[in-house]
């Protein structure tokens, strides 16, 4: 890659913080541009050292990462986000998705893996599938998703028939290559689609379209 990304690792584990320094340091295009130890510090550490990617700890004592996420994708350029938890099915994951993570990651994830998830968000795309968002989605509680399913509906009758089919594309895990083919449209008038169901809807990238279109059993 042309321009190398850039990643800031938080986590209130130094060991871990090293061992994920040490492991995405020695991958070719990637570099560990600083390190934070609660949720509290990140927004400071992405002002100051603009990282592309951000691997966030959702379990901290101060700031957990969930509120960190939130804060760090409600400001305008801001970087991809990547989840760090213990457990496979977890209802922190599931927000902090919600909250515009691009995904997340088990802590004992090989390194090959992490450094795959670290690039493909970069690129935008999505760390996640459609396998695990069902399992997250299926997490919920039975009313909690009832109430979800209706309120999914109705953000989705908010889009053009086009679009509606788009969104379904995404939450099956289609990529844009993908979506094109299957609707008969160009590349770039998938993208376009994609771009106007963030902006009508008022996410930040394609997890959030994939979760709702879930919440809506519309994938």
């Amino acid at each position: 890659m042309s321009k190398q990304i850039r990643v800031l690792v938080v986590d209130d584990d130094a060991l871990v913080r090293a061992g994920l320094s040490m492991l995405l340091a020695g991958a070719e295009g990637i570099a560990v541009v600083g390190e934070a130890a609660d949720g509290s510090d990140v927004a400071q550490a992405v002002a100051e050292h603009e990282p592309d990617v951000v691997l966030m700890d959702i379990r901290m004592p101060g700031m957990d990462g969930l509120a960190a996420t939130e804060l760090v994708r409600a400001q305008g350029d801001a970087p991809e986000v990547i989840v760090l938890t213990t457990f496979e099915v977890d209802d922190y994951v599931l927000r902090a998705l919600r909250a515009g993570a691009s995904g997340f990651l088990l802590k004992d994830t090989s390194p090959a893996d992490i450094v795959r998830a670290v690039r493909a968000v970069a690129a935008g795309e999505p760390m996640l599938s459609p396998t695990i968002t069902r399992r997250l989605i299926g997490h919920l509680r039975d009313g909690e998703a009832d109430d979800r399913r209706r309120h999914a509906r109705e953000q989705l009758n908010r889009l053009t028939e086009r679009e509606r089919e788009v969104a379904v594309a995404i939450g099956q895990g289609k990529s844009n290559a993908e979506i094109s083919r299957e609707l008969y449209m160009s590349v770039a008038t998938a993208k376009a689609h994609v771009s106007r169901v963030l902006e009508k809807l008022e996410f930040n990238n394609r997890v959030q379209i994939a979760l709702l279109a879930h919440d809506a059993g519309q994938a």
